[in-house]
């Protein structure tokens, strides 16, 4: 009993990554195959128009004076955080596979502690946006007068948040109780997984609650209004209430499926086989952060006139830079031209 309690006590600090794998019989490659090759070109593609896709809101979102609100702000927000997951993702696909024997602890912990930290981010941005949409739409009002200046705390408090938590597995982890490890990421505790699985999913339903509500109260205003004004205003509303339940909706169906996959890895370990499922539950949460972009630019009218403005205006400076280019090098040429003439008229003089 004494000799089962030493070794219980006993704390791995010194080992490395594939220690831990070792422990719960989750294989590292060694060699790279055709199925490795097209998951890192599939994600590494998707990450790419990620990234761009979701900087493109951003931009949209700062030139266009009309998005100029709290709502919209939380929503590009949202975009930075799908931006950051896509950054995360990238990482992670830079450091899978046969790389994942070269990380150090430290490295792997970051590696994780991106995605949490996109999460976690995405998850208070939408509790944040239920909140704000919960007090304008009782009021009936198209945006909420909340001052700039809160609006910047909050979304300070939303990114100070993620960041905590994606800093907690690095000190609930199972590096003293290897009995603790998960079969999906074999340093972190399974009691971590099972805490932030069931917060996440807690916080699913807190929202859909939310938005449940204020839809059945927009219904039942609109029955009790006749005036044209007013219709108009309620629909104007509901648009922007379909866009942002859109959102939502697409954000749960995207990452249920990997936070249930996490839960039982927390509770059954190597029984529930989570490893089976690992690769599909993560490209269906990488997707996520390309959707929103879709969304977007497919139920707002504004928002997608001004995609189409930047990116025409992309397109126009180019073409504009392009003709600079060339006839920056024409007039290089003919310079060269009419001095090569005349040096050749020089030397023939001196002949």
């Amino acid at each position: 009993m004494a000799t089962e309690s030493i070794v219980e006590n006993t704390c791995y600090y010194n080992e490395n990554v594939t220690f831990f794998y070792k422990v719960v019989n989750k294989t590292i490659s060694t060699g790279w195959n055709t199925r490795d090759y097209v998951v890192i070109g599939l994600g590494l593609t998707v990450c790419v128009i990620v990234l761009l896709a979701n900087l493109l809101v951003m931009i949209a979102i700062f030139m266009n004076r009309r998005f100029h609100f709290p709502i919209y702000y939380l929503l590009g927000n949202m975009a930075a955080a799908d931006l950051f997951a896509g950054i995360a993702y990238t990482n992670l696909m830079l450091h899978t596979g046969p790389w994942t024997r070269t990380l150090t602890k430290e490295q792997w912990y970051i590696r994780g502690a991106l995605i949490d930290i996109s999460l976690t981010a995405s998850v208070a941005n939408l509790l944040a946006v239920a909140v704000e949409r919960h007090q304008t739409i009782i009021t009936m009002q198209l945006h909420s007068t909340m001052p700039k200046r809160r609006v910047v705390l909050l979304i300070v408090c939303i990114w100070a948040t993620g960041i905590i938590m994606g800093l907690v597995p690095t000190f609930w982890n199972c590096e003293c109780d290897l009995k603790d490890c998960s079969t999906l990421a074999p340093l972190y505790s399974r009691r971590f997984l099972i805490f932030w699985a069931v917060l996440n999913l807690l916080t699913f339903f807190v929202m859909v609650a939310v938005y449940t509500r204020i839809f059945i109260y927009v219904k039942n205003q609109s029955k009790n209004t006749s005036q044209q004004v007013t219709e108009i205003r309620q629909q104007t509303v509901v648009n922007l209430m379909k866009t942002i339940s859109m959102v939502l909706g697409a954000f749960v169906i995207c990452w249920t499926p990997g936070l249930v996959t996490l839960l039982l890895d927390g509770l059954l370990g190597k029984e529930s086989h989570a490893n089976r499922y690992e690769k599909y539950c993560l490209f269906i949460a990488e997707c996520n952060s390309l959707v929103n972009p879709i969304i977007y630019s497919l139920r707002d009218d504004e928002m997608r006139t001004t995609f189409k403005w930047i990116l025409c205006s992309l397109c126009r400076r180019g073409v504009h830079q392009q003709r600079q280019l060339s006839l920056v090098k024409r007039g290089t040429s003919l310079r060269e031209e009419t001095l090569g003439s005349g040096l050749k008229s020089e030397a023939e003089a001196l002949c």
